[in-house]
């Protein structure tokens, strides 16, 4: 299952929405499914400044703790506070109810940089 609509990065985070406002940022189907039964997220804080290929917080299963990485560069300008009593929403609903945060882009033409479906399903199908 991988949305059209989104765009990927090679890390397994996906963007929704095209940077002209803030996108919001999760982790896989695919990437869910490895994890495992995810158990605690730590995620940035509203305001925390974050990184194209940094780290920006960690995500921890039954089988390991995996780091998050920052899609683009920018802002957080929210977070899923929903994941703190109920992380497992990453596994039930990893593209909806259980996105990670949203970041206000520093450079909005940073999401056309990424992987487009049919690229990013060509990555984990290899």
């Amino acid at each position: 299952m991988i949305p059209e609509h989104l765009r990927y990065t090679a890390e397994h985070e996906w963007v929704s929405g095209d940077g002209s406002a803030a996108v919001r940022v999760g982790i896989t189907d695919f990437a869910q499914q490895a994890l495992g039964d995810i158990v605690f997220v730590q995620l940035p804080d509203v305001g925390a400044t974050v990184q194209a290929g940094e780290s920006l917080g960690e995500v921890e299963s039954t089988k390991s703790v995996s780091e998050i990485y920052a899609p683009i560069s920018g802002t957080v300008a929210a977070k899923n506070a929903a994941l703190d009593d109920q992380p497992e929403l990453i596994n039930t609903d990893p593209y909806g109810e259980g996105w990670l945060i949203e970041i206000t882009p520093a450079d909005p033409a940073s999401v056309a940089g990424l992987l487009d479906g049919a690229a990013y399903g060509e990555l984990i199908n290899k």
